[in-house]
C-alpha cells in the first residue's frame, strides 16, 4: 500500500464547503499510511458538478487554513485564478510543470469514483497520479464497479481501509440552516 518514494505529495481538491474534521482526518491518515511528504488542500471556487457554494470562497479558504494550521504538512492553496481553471487535470499539470512534482496522489472519497469518468481528461489524471480512495458510507461497493476502477484494473489505485468518518459538508450545511 505504501508509495516507495517519500517525495510523493497528496492533492486533496474540492470546494471545502465547508471544511470539517473529516477532511483533516483523511489528510492525517494519508500522511501516515502513504507516507506523503505533504498534502495540498486545493480549494476551488466552484465544483462543476454541484450548485453554487453555500459559503463564500473567502470563508472557505479562511476556515480551511484555520482547520489545518497546526499541521505543518498540510497546506491550503487556491489556484483557480493562477491556472484559469478548477479542473483537476489543470491542477495536476500545475504541480508537474510549475512545482516540478512528479509523484502525485489524488485523494478522494469513494463517492467520487462513480462520476469520475465525467471529469475533464480523467484518463490523463489516472496516468499522472495514483488515486487514494477513502471509504464513504453507501458508496464503496458501487464505486468498485465504476468505469474508472474497471479501466484501472487495480493499477494506480489505493483503497484506504478507514473507519467511516461520519461527517459531511452536506450535513453541516443542513444543520446550519436549521438555526436560521
Amino acid at each position: 500500500m505504501l508509495i516507495h518514494n517519500k517525495k510523493a505529495i497528496g492533492i486533496f481538491g474540492g470546494s471545502f464547503d465547508p471544511p470539517h474534521k473529516g477532511h483533516v482526518e483523511i489528510s492525517k491518515i494519508s500522511l501516515k499510511k502513504i507516507k506523503l511528504k505533504k498534502i495540498y488542500w486545493v480549494v476551488t471556487k466552484k465544483n462543476p458538478f454541484k450548485k453554487r457554494p453555500f459559503f463564500s470562497l473567502k470563508q472557505r479558504l479562511s476556515r480551511s487554513k484555520k482547520a489545518v494550521k497546526k499541521y505543518k504538512k498540510i497546506k491550503v492553496l487556491y489556484l483557480d485564478d493562477k491556472i484559469k481553471s478548477s479542473n483537476t487535470i489543470n491542477v495536476i499539470n500545475y504541480f508537474i510543470k510549475i512545482k516540478k512534482q512528479k509523484n502525485l496522489c489524488l485523494i478522494l472519497g469513494s463517492d467520487n469514483l462513480l462520476g469520475f469518468h465525467k471529469w475533464t481528461s480523467w484518463k490523463k489524471i489516472v496516468k499522472l497520479t495514483k488515486l487514494v480512495v477513502f471509504s464513504r458510507r453507501g458508496y464503496d461497493k458501487k464505486s468498485k464497479e465504476s468505469i474508472v476502477v474497471k479501466y484501472l484494473n487495480k493499477r494506480n489505485i489505493i483503497y484506504i481501509n478507514n473507519k467511516l468518518i461520519d461527517v459531511s459538508s452536506s450535513n453541516i450545511k443542513k444543520n446550519y440552516l436549521k438555526y436560521f
